[in-house]
């Protein structure tokens, strides 16, 4: 891609443009999905990720030597992440009574990993809606730039000169806000699946980590 398409597709935003008004929609779009897959990518990945594997064997260590106390501030350190923000609400009901039954502590984890979920999941729906309208838009200018590209040709009463320029502004627009579309929707689909495969991996951590917490709490007492 040289100099001349940086031109031509610059050129489309110029107000003067056919379609120009779809290629501001879709940058538009783009300018959202930027902002919310930024903020989804530090919310999920780094804000709420944790070395889970590593985080539970301390936490498993200090629960199976009696020490809840331990496992407790360890969790605090750490409670803005996902799975230590659940763990700790179940080692909370734990400190408060001495005798709790499986049902008491799955109760708790319950609560806190309700509270969590939603903040996990939180907008990123909105990415795959933003990448399908930026498709959809990008579309839709293609096939007004097919229509401006045909009328002119139509119309006997345009000279023949500038049927064909009319003509080559319509097949442009068409192009253009195809592939801008295309150009959006694409790498929001690919932030899209990578935020939402890391939601998943952590919800099946804490899944999978918190049945064998449960079990050993209940287990040891």
């Amino acid at each position: 891609m040289g100099n001349a398409f940086w031109s031509e597709f610059l050129g489309a935003f110029n107000p003067s443009s056919e379609g120009f008004a779809f290629m501001w929609l879709i940058l538009f779009f783009l300018v959202i999905a930027i902002s919310i897959a930024a903020e989804r990518i530090y919310y999920v990945i780094v804000k709420s990720n944790v070395n889970s594997d590593k985080f539970m064997m301390e936490i498993r260590k200090y629960v199976t030597s009696g020490n809840i106390k331990r496992a407790i501030e360890l969790c605090e350190s750490g409670k803005q992440k996902a799975l230590p923000y659940v763990v700790l609400a179940g080692l909370k009901r734990v400190a408060e009574s001495e005798s709790l039954d499986f049902r008491s502590i799955q109760n708790a984890v319950d609560e806190g990993t309700l509270e969590v979920i939603p903040k996990l999941q939180r907008r990123t729906n909105y990415l795959s809606m933003l990448a399908n309208i930026a498709t959809l838009t990008g579309l839709m200018g293609t096939i007004y730039g097919l229509i401006v590209a045909f009328s002119a040709v139509g119309n006997a009463e345009i000279p023949e000169d500038q049927k064909t320029r009319l003509l080559a502004q319509g097949i442009s627009t068409a192009m253009n806000t195809t592939i801008f579309g295309l150009a959006v929707a694409i790498p929001t689909i690919v932030a899209y699946n990578i935020i939402q495969n890391k939601t998943a991996q952590i919800i099946d951590d804490m899944d999978e980590h918190l049945v064998k917490l449960i079990n050993l709490i209940t287990g040891n007492r």
